[in-house]
């Protein structure tokens, strides 16, 4: 089953870490990026911009509307993310807690199955 890990971004916790210590977050992601590639259940990892540079396409009556960023009264926003294939739920979690950002208070990794893939079903 495939899983995606969410790193949940906290601009103010993040900010607020020393400059070594946010270096030290970053590079320690070559060791889980290596690990999940030697053990075959990577499938793929993007990191994303800041709300600021993205907009959000709305359903709305009459047709889509565009606003800026996904939500403006977001604390937290997805800054990037693993895309694993492993054997279960609690293999998912597991990897999510290896994930660097998960050893800084107030930073989140979601685990959410994905249902379907393009092209088939998972």
């Amino acid at each position: 089953m495939k899983y995606m890990l969410i790193m949940q971004m906290n601009p103010v916790v993040w900010d607020a870490l020393p400059q070594e210590r946010r270096e030290e977050v970053m590079s320690a992601h070559e060791g889980f990026i290596k690990l999940i590639q030697d053990s075959g259940e990577m499938v793929g990892s993007n990191a994303l911009g800041a709300p600021a540079d993205s907009v959000t396409v709305r359903g709305r009556e009459g047709g889509p509307a565009v606003t800026d960023g996904p939500y403006a009264e977001a604390k937290e926003y997805m800054g990037g993310y693993y895309l694993v294939e492993c054997a279960s739920k609690e293999r998912a979690v597991e990897l999510a807690s290896l994930i660097p950002d998960t050893g800084v208070d107030g930073m989140a990794v979601e685990v959410r199955p994905v249902i379907f893939s393009t092209g088939s079903a998972v």
